[in-house]
């Protein structure tokens, strides 16, 4: 019986496909430092290319654009925060509101370390030249799941009202979260500073999705 083609072992990458690999590491290292000291809108390809002594004609053959840079810098650094939300988020005790206020507090101490790269993240949000693959604040869905999943686990419970629209619940939850890294700037906040404007605006966000007497 001959085997499928999909059970045939892969051979060793080509010296090309190991060359361009290489490339796309380079590539993704020095965006990720430069996104984190000059932020999104302070840094360009060409800085990109320049760090990763490599072409800028090299950054495009793997990269669509400054977006899609962005996009996997912060998917490799986001999966493990959302592994230790999965493993987290099934034990947490309390209210709604009281959920949503630990899940945050996680990002905010995670984020803390590279703030500059998250705020970099949320920048390309409202980069409206962005390709259709970039994933950006607000594309990238893992939060708005773990939030809707927390909401929805609050109508079951019935500490969310059976009669709201959750996902505006959601957008308004993500709305804030972005909004209060503004403090970062103005104020000079840290996590602990963040938290703390954090759970006031979740309280009163849950005065609007609890139960009505």
């Amino acid at each position: 019986m001959i085997a499928g083609v999909g059970s045939l072992p892969k051979g060793p990458s080509s010296p090309r496909q190991s060359q361009k690999e290489a490339t796309r590491q380079r590539v993704l290292e020095a965006a990720r430092e430069l996104f984190d000291t000059h932020g999104y809108q302070g840094t360009t390809v060409r800085e990109i290319a320049r760090r990763a002594e490599v072409s800028v004609g090299s950054v495009f053959t793997t990269f669509a654009s400054k977006g899609d840079i962005l996009s996997e810098v912060m998917a490799a650094r986001l999966d493990p925060l959302y592994a230790e939300i999965d493993r987290v988020m099934p034990h947490l005790r309390g209210s709604t509101a009281d959920r949503l206020r630990t899940m945050f507090a996680i990002h905010f101490e995670f984020e803390a370390a590279h703030v500059r790269l998250f705020m970099s993240h949320i920048a390309a949000a409202y980069d409206w030249t962005l390709t259709e693959g970039a994933r950006p604040y607000g594309r990238n869905t893992r939060l708005k799941d773990v939030i809707l999943d927390t909401l929805s686990k609050g109508q079951a419970a019935g500490d969310v009202r059976q009669d709201i629209e959750l996902q505006e619940v959601v957008d308004l939850l993500m709305s804030a979260y972005a909004w209060t890294y503004r403090l970062v700037i103005t104020n000079g906040a840290d996590a602990k500073a963040m938290i703390a404007v954090m759970d006031r605006q979740i309280g009163l966000i849950a005065e609007g999705f609890a139960p009505r007497s």
